[in-house]
């Protein structure tokens, strides 16, 4: 198990100023698990991985993996990165163009502290190059990988010294689009079958919500949320982390009181009366913000019947192949809904949303912006 605890990590920027990249930083990862730190550019997820890994040393907190503490403020402890038997695999691949595939994986078992055998180490490479789907190609030059394959290639050398813990700093933001989703698919197929305590980062939702056991979301340098994907997307604790993990609208709302069903609530909402889900016991009179997903709002032609039932218009539409994103006027406000591409109602024409008050969740915040 990885333990983070109180983790704070600061630098001097170029004018002499002290940035706190992460602040108070704690959670746990248990072996075999895949634990992704998310967030946007400059909130810290890097600095507390290169932390991780022993390329930063932290101000205050401490590390420890399976029981052994790599990093403690308190006892200053600082085991060496070379020492801490992490693998890591950073955003370039940083694969040696002289070598072929097969001295890329070798190389960190022939320049380590342990020495091993010719028979050793062919055994090792070919055993990882064969768990990324590269054993094929070990006599290959490396220039002439493709960019999934340097990938792998990078990924089987970060495995071949078999390490307590994997880093993986944005591993996939080079590729295209496409290979990016294989390699998603990859990625956990591997990291599943080899039980590997893993530590990604990413600011991509989609890679966080389909890659990982947990999530820890980051803002500023802390962490504001933690939870399962599921759990990140469905019940975000925070207008951040509805707002960053996902598409969402936000509704300004005043409660009215409670209605039947459990945590259900009455509230007279910016787009009019809404039966909604409440986290907190909410009273009379008190403002809170909605948080409806695009694809939670149902579109139809006719007036359908049950609650949270609003008339509008359709204002735009795009579409998008498997899905069309719809935005619809509800007098001056406008929201946004998904809708499968057999519902294709013309710009202009009008229309009724209806949100079910399961989906319709608050959450903390300033009051919404007006902009859909």
């Amino acid at each position: 198990m990885l333990i983070v605890d109180r983790l704070c990590t600061e630098y001097p920027n170029d004018r002499g100023q002290t940035v706190r990249a992460a602040q108070d930083v704690s959670f746990k990862v248990p072996e075999g698990k895949l634990f992704t730190l998310l967030g946007p550019s400059g909130c810290g997820k890097t600095t507390t991985l290169r932390s991780i890994a022993g390329l930063e040393r932290p101000k205050l907190g401490t590390i420890s993996v399976a029981g052994a503490t790599v990093f403690s403020a308190e006892k200053n402890i600082f085991v060496q990165p070379n020492k801490r038997n992490f693998g890591m695999v950073f955003q370039s691949y940083a694969i040696w163009p002289h070598m072929n595939v097969f001295r890329n994986a070798a190389f960190p078992l022939e320049v380590g502290p342990r020495k091993f055998s010719r028979r050793e180490i062919e055994q090792r490479v070919m055993r990882v190059l064969e768990a990324v789907g590269l054993d094929q190609f070990a006599g290959r030059e490396a220039t002439r990988m493709s960019g999934g394959q340097q990938q792998r290639l990078a990924l089987a050398r970060a495995l071949v010294m078999e390490p307590k813990l994997l880093l993986l700093d944005e591993p996939l933001s080079n590729l295209d689009a496409k290979l990016r989703e294989r390699m998603r698919f990859e990625l956990k197929r591997m990291q599943r079958e080899l039980g590997l305590t893993t530590i990604y980062v990413t600011h991509d939702q989609s890679e966080a919500l389909a890659l990982s056991h947990e999530i820890a979301v980051m803002s500023e340098g802390r962490v504001v949320q933690i939870g399962a994907p599921r759990d990140i997307y469905v019940r975000p604790r925070s207008r951040f982390v509805a707002d960053f993990v996902g598409l969402t609208n936000f509704l300004d709302a005043t409660v009215d009181g409670p209605a039947e069903g459990d945590g259900r609530y009455r509230v007279t909402s910016e787009i009019g009366p809404l039966t909604v889900s409440l986290f907190d016991p909410g009273r009379a009179g008190e403002q809170i913000l909605v948080s409806v997903r695009p694809e939670d709002i149902e579109l139809s032609s006719t007036q359908p019947q049950g609650d949270n039932v609003v008339a509008g218009k359709v204002a735009l539409k795009v579409f998008l192949g498997e899905y069309v994103d719809y935005q619809i006027a509800l007098g001056e406000r406008r929201v946004l809904a998904r809708a499968h591409p057999t519902f294709d109602v013309p710009v202009g024409s009008p229309v009724f949303i209806q949100m079910r008050a399961e989906k319709c969740i608050s959450v903390p915040g300033d009051p919404a912006r007006k902009a859909a």
